[in-house]
């Protein structure tokens, strides 16, 4: 097997597995998130401003694990081109002989 074959699949792989670890993750935050709105909704003693306080953490956490995975998904895009780069020229050089 060729070595530029084996990284690419090393590659793929790894993604894979950060997609899958990824996705368990926010669904884990999810989950927690559905757990603390609900807490929040019965706990009258809890201050209004508490609750604002949450729903922005909320918010900015969501934002930064989207954030996170554009920018994994975008670096994997560019390894995923620059192994398509190397597939197209040694195609063209065989081509050529």
């Amino acid at each position: 097997m060729e070595q530029k074959q084996i990284a690419r699949q090393m590659v793929e792989f790894n993604k894979t597995a950060f997609d899958n670890s990824f996705n368990a993750m926010s669904a884990l935050q999810d989950q927690t998130e559905k757990l603390v709105l609900t807490f929040l909704d019965k706990a009258a003693w809890f201050p209004e401003e508490g609750k604002k306080t949450m729903n922005e953490w909320i918010l900015g956490y969501k934002k930064g694990r989207d954030d996170f995975k554009a920018a994994a998904d975008k670096s994997y895009q560019k390894v995923a081109d620059y192994f398509a780069g190397i597939e197209k020229q040694q195609t063209t050089k065989t081509r050529k002989k």
